[in-house]
């Protein structure tokens, strides 16, 4: 990879092919909370982004904790448990009595009972007391998003540190609180995120902070606070093999298509569902297919009131192979989301071949580019519209389709993005040795 196609790092670190990590795989470890690729976008990037780096010879041990990442075999995995409250039937019930010694176990237990989110905080601090006796087995850590206090204390113990922000949970935290109309669900909205200022405080003493896209780039320093010099932009991959077309199977006439995995305000969803509602006047016979789970919420609601819940067909615990065929046989698919910091679904639907309608939510529109519709985020009637003039144009849905697959497949593979960070790493790595000796 030619160095000048990447963007520099703002600590202008040097380079020294000599130093003793060049020409060698690098050692690296791979830190996330809950890395199931089923609880979203984290889990997602954490079983490609693992394999693309030990494609390129790099050796690799994941560290998470509960739900465990489904990961390459070459990947080392490391299981840090954790109580997994939110698995367990009755999580007040969750403390084992042979735990209560442990500090971190007794911290879960009780904020998440005070209705807090304290996983990522409990990790970092298992996190730290595990690499304690183990600094010297890896070359650096290669954060997912964590954010916690236990990074600096692997920093403390004289390891890099690099962290991966997808986005900013803070805009997670705003729509999750509007999209509330009850005073006390307002609340437990803001308590279960309170982390969010946990996570603050610790990117601006990270000095080494990968934005996945341009806008995470802008909204870390509006939202988080963290300098521009901290900051080096490198997109994340789709997974172009799995993800492509299949000409054999025969689109349907009216289906739409749209990947949310999990019904949250941030995803959209209840204004695709509002489009949807005004696209069956004219398109009575239109499908629409939601890979993601309902939940009782705005969206249940909205699907009630307008009394089409029985023609949104919801799909859960599909494998990627299973989604593939889902996007050949439909027609359009839809991005809804108020915001992504990258946008897995978006990319993946063009990998697959096809036609897209996105909103300019975060990052939509720097991987959509012009190979995609693009609406305002959170117009309903916008995106009705832009979808009722692709279903009657099957021209420019045969031009967008090929266009899509062909814009992913050159900008955002997952072998790309190994390289553009194997750069990253190695430059990282040249500046912590020149620092220490």
């Amino acid at each position: 990879m030619n160095i000048e196609n990447i963007p520099p790092v703002g600590r202008n670190l040097r380079r020294t092919d000599e130093l003793p990590h060049r020409g060698r795989p690098l050692r690296i470890l791979l830190p996330s909370y809950r890395s199931d690729p089923y609880t979203g976008g984290q889990g997602v990037y954490m079983r490609h982004f693992s394999k693309a780096l030990v494609d390129m010879g790099h050796h690799v041990d994941v560290i998470s904790g509960p739900p465990y990442p489904h990961l390459d075999p070459r990947v080392g995995l490391i299981k840090l448990p954790s109580l997994d409250l939110y698995a367990a039937k009755w999580p007040s019930f969750g403390l084992p009595f042979n735990r209560w010694k442990n500090s971190a176990d007794w911290i879960e237990y009780f904020v998440h009972m005070s209705g807090g989110f304290p996983e990522i905080y409990t990790f970092g601090r298992r996190l730290a007391d595990y690499m304690k006796d183990r600094v010297h087995e890896y070359d650096l850590v290669h954060d997912n998003q964590t954010i916690c206090p236990g990074l600096l204390d692997l920093q403390r113990m004289g390891l890099p540190v690099v962290s991966i922000i997808h986005h900013p949970i803070t805009m997670d935290r705003k729509l999750a609180i509007d999209a509330q109309t009850n005073p006390f669900y307002k609340f437990l909205s803001w308590r279960w995120h309170s982390f969010v200022n946990m996570q603050i405080r610790v990117a601006r003493q990270l000095p080494n902070i990968i934005a996945v896209s341009k806008s995470t780039h802008r909204d870390l320093m509006a939202q988080f606070g963290v300098k521009p010099e901290q900051m080096e932009i490198i997109f994340e991959g789709i997974d172009c093999e799995t993800f492509r077309p299949m000409p054999e199977i025969p689109r349907k006439p009216n289906r739409l298509m749209a990947t949310a995995s999990a019904d949250v305000a941030l995803k959209g969803l209840v204004y695709l569902v509002q489009a949807y509602g005004k696209l069956l006047q004219d398109f009575p016979d239109l499908e629409l297919v939601v890979v993601g789970k309902l939940r009782s919420g705005p969206t249940e609601r909205l699907l009630d009131k307008l009394g089409i819940k029985s023609k949104v067909q919801f799909v859960t615990g599909v494998t990627d192979d299973e989604i593939r065929r889902l996007y050949a046989e439909t027609t359009i698919a839809v991005s809804p989301s108020l915001y992504e910091g990258f946008g897995f679904p978006a990319g993946e639907a063009m990998a697959c071949g096809v036609p897209l309608v996105a909103t300019t939510g975060g990052a939509l529109p720097e991987v959509v580019g012009d190979a995609g519709i693009i609406v305002p985020a959170g117009d309903a009637g916008a995106l009705a519209g832009a979808i009722a003039d692709l279903l009657r144009d099957s021209a420019k849905r045969n031009l967008l389709g090929p266009l899509g697959r062909e814009r992913i497949v050159r900008e955002f593979s997952w072998p790309l993005c190994a390289q553009n960070m194997t750069e990253y790493y190695h430059r990282l790595l040249d500046n912590h040795a020149h620092h220490r000796n």
